[in-house]
């Protein structure tokens, strides 16, 4: 694996195999989403956005939006606004006089910003001196903080390293995510699978989209490319790539790479994925996300 990658890194690659596949990592790769989540990310969000008299329905928020709904696996930063967003719809949190965080300019700077990140963010702050902006920041540092303080010894889905095994002979191998990549690194280097990977990519260098385009676009035959996630932010990626999708049920995650390891890559390799098999795996897959939240039933 090649360290202290950026942007011009991942388009000079010169692919070495005939296969491209990029791996999501939190909550595909690893079994990393609730406790990062429920532990690190809601927590913070309540502390450092004034939320402690509707904490309970800030959880419910944070949970649906980051864990239980299409949404699923979204950068953080969208995310925020999305959670903000519903506990302003509730009459729970109407008859409470909570109001939301006035956060206009966060929004701006995450409408027209792609590379969603700390780093980005702190450059935006040193420049403007943005109260809101540097909450943010102080916010999603916080959140960083307690991951590496609290996340430790999460294991890779079974099948997933019999999976990279498989897969490493005659595939190029690229964490795609929207992760700091500080954190993939260190996960990913604990339990000694970053070998396989040429390449992880984190928050700092785009988009999802934009990583698979930059390694990929042009380099592979679009049927010999495939994007593996748990997210439908991870199929969007891959198909606005042209790329093929195999999804991580959420909440069967152990089952899907069972059956990736088992049938769904060897039809990937023999050019029996693409079609009827995709669409049925991906049909399957978005029964497992509403877009309406349980409160709203």
């Amino acid at each position: 694996m090649i360290e202290n990658v950026t942007v011009e890194t991942l388009k000079e690659f010169k692919p070495k195999h005939e296969y491209f596949i990029g791996i999501d990592s939190d909550g595909c790769a690893f079994d990393s989403m609730e406790i990062k989540h429920k532990e690190c990310f809601i927590p913070n969000i309540i502390k450092h956005w004034k939320l402690q008299p509707v904490s309970n329905f800030a959880r419910q928020a944070a949970e649906f939006v980051n864990l239980y709904s299409k949404w699923r696996g979204i950068n953080r930063w969208p995310a925020l606004m999305m959670v903000f967003d519903l506990l302003s719809e509730r009459e729970d949190v109407k008859r409470r006089g909570v109001e939301m965080p006035d956060v206009k300019v966060l929004r701006d700077w995450i409408e027209n910003e792609t590379r969603l990140s700390n780093t980005v963010l702190k450059e935006v702050v040193d420049n403007t001196g943005d109260a809101v902006l540097k909450q943010a920041y102080i916010w999603s540092e916080a959140v960083n903080k307690t991951i590496e303080d609290m996340v430790e010894n999460v294991p890779p889905f079974p099948n997933l390293r019999e999976s990279l095994t498989k897969m490493d002979s005659v595939a190029d191998i690229f964490v795609v995510s929207q992760t700091p990549t500080e954190a993939l690194t260190r996960e990913w280097k604990e339990h000694s699978i970053d070998s396989y990977v040429e390449f992880i990519c984190g928050q700092e260098m785009g988009t999802k989209t934009e990583h698979i385009q930059f390694i990929a676009g042009g380099k592979y035959p679009t049927d010999k490319m495939l994007m593996i996630g748990d997210a439908p932010g991870d199929m969007k990626a891959a198909h606005a790539n042209k790329a093929l999708f195999y999804p991580i049920n959420p909440g069967n995650e152990e089952q899907s790479w069972k059956r990736f390891h088992d049938e769904a890559f060897d039809k990937f390799i023999n050019g029996q994925y693409a079609g009827d098999y995709e669409a049925k795996v991906i049909a399957e897959f978005e029964g497992y996300l509403p877009s309406t939240p349980p409160w709203k039933k």
